[in-house]
C-alpha cells in the first residue's frame, strides 16, 4: 500500500528543523561575498578573514545535510502515491519552512 503525502511532508518538515544551519550560511556566505561585490548588500564590517575559511566550513556542513535529506527521500519516494515532480517539489521546498518561520519572526 502506497503512504499519502503527509509523509514526505513530514518528514522533510523534520529536516527542516537542521536544515536551519546551512541555510543561515549559505544566506550569510551570499549576502557577504557576491552579493556584496555586486553592491546589492553591505558586508559585515568585521568579515575579514576571507573566502576560503568559509568555503572550508560551509562546504561539509552543506554536503552533510544534502547527503542526509538524500538518504531520507530516496527510499520514501519509492513508498510514496505522489508523481515525481510534485514528491521531489514538496521534498525540496519544506525544509525551507522552519527557516522560514524563523525569519518572519524576527
Amino acid at each position: 500500500m502506497k503512504k499519502h503525502w503527509s509523509a514526505p511532508l513530514l518528514v522533510n518538515l523534520l529536516l527542516g528543523i537542521p536544515a536551519v544551519v546551512p541555510i543561515w550560511l549559505l544566506w550569510y556566505l551570499t549576502v557577504n561575498w557576491p552579493l556584496a561585490e555586486l553592491g546589492l548588500t553591505v558586508r559585515e564590517p568585521t568579515e575579514d578573514d576571507g573566502m576560503a575559511l568559509w568555503l572550508v566550513i560551509v562546504v561539509p556542513v552543506v554536503a552533510l545535510f544534502g547527503l542526509i535529506w538524500w538518504l531520507a527521500n530516496m527510499p520514501l519516494r519509492r513508498r510514496t502515491a505522489l508523481a515525481p515532480r510534485t514528491y521531489w517539489l514538496i521534498s525540496a521546498l519544506a525544509p525551507l519552512l522552519p527557516s522560514a518561520a524563523l525569519f518572519l519572526n524576527t
